[in-house]
């Protein structure tokens, strides 16, 4: 049987969270693996109740582990989740967020391709939160391909099942508590040619709590992000090839 975890992480989402691991909790138990799989949820350094609603649900849900951790933002978090199912020989790692956005009744015609492709990522066509958001994406569309030469439809959607082996070998390029991780692990699959699979999903306005993405945040962490992602392409390219070299030697 596949062993899956579901990596969630959570930052002050008191509002969502409950319902959050409601909607998730039974698509583990259904993928339970005689009970190897894991909801893991990366309690981000959380400052309101968020912990302790973990905590209650995990009494009465052996199939919850709820992960506390110093705050690291939302990529070292996940980076953090994926870390972890690697340790635990995890077959398959699935990734949404604690914002209620995704629907987990969308999960099955994901995992019916987990063989066929390393990594199945939902592709967010009709888009319900907001033309900010939008916004980011279509203009990460055209960095990913200005910087790194890829061409990538969404390259951050928080709805992604990943074989293990492929994602512990790209793990491994990916600079420790990297803000954007998900991105640059889709860049990676991109660079490599790994099999991808896009499926539409659903994506829903934020379920409750302050969404703290605005403008003059996505300006700043866009403008760092463009520096970091043309330095992080030259050594990429360098670390493609010398891999690449030592598998032909």
């Amino acid at each position: 049987m596949d062993c899956l975890y579901i990596i969630i992480p959570a930052y002050n989402e008191e509002t969502n969270i409950g319902r959050v691991l409601e909607e998730w909790y039974p698509v583990v138990e259904r993928h339970n693996a005689g009970g190897r799989s894991r909801l893991v949820v990366i309690n981000d350094g959380s400052r309101d109740r968020t912990g302790a609603i973990l905590d209650a649900f995990a009494a009465a849900h052996p199939l919850l582990l709820p992960l506390s951790e110093p705050n690291r933002g939302h990529g070292g978090a996940v980076l953090r989740g994926y870390h972890f199912a690697a340790e635990q020989d995890a077959d398959y790692v699935f990734q949404t967020d604690s914002d209620g956005q995704t629907r987990p009744e969308e999960f099955e015609k994901f995992w019916k391709h987990r063989k066929e492709f390393a990594m199945v990522i939902g592709d967010r066509r009709h888009r319900q939160d907001g033309f900010s958001r939008v916004l980011v994406t279509r203009v990460l569309r055209l960095v990913l391909r200005l910087c790194f030469r890829v061409k990538i439809r969404d390259a951050n959607t928080p709805y992604r099942l990943m074989q293990i082996q492929p994602l512990r070998q790209n793990l491994r390029l990916i600079p420790k508590d990297f803000g954007l991780s998900n991105v640059l692990l889709s860049v990676l699959y991109a660079k490599r040619k790994l099999p991808v699979l896009y499926l539409p999903i659903t994506f829903r306005p934020r379920q409750g709590g302050v969404n703290s993405i605005n403008l003059k945040r996505i300006f700043r962490i866009g403008r760092q992000a463009l520096g970091d992602f043309l330095r992080l392409n030259r050594r990429l390219d360098r670390m493609l090839k010398e891999g690449a070299h030592e598998r032909d030697s």
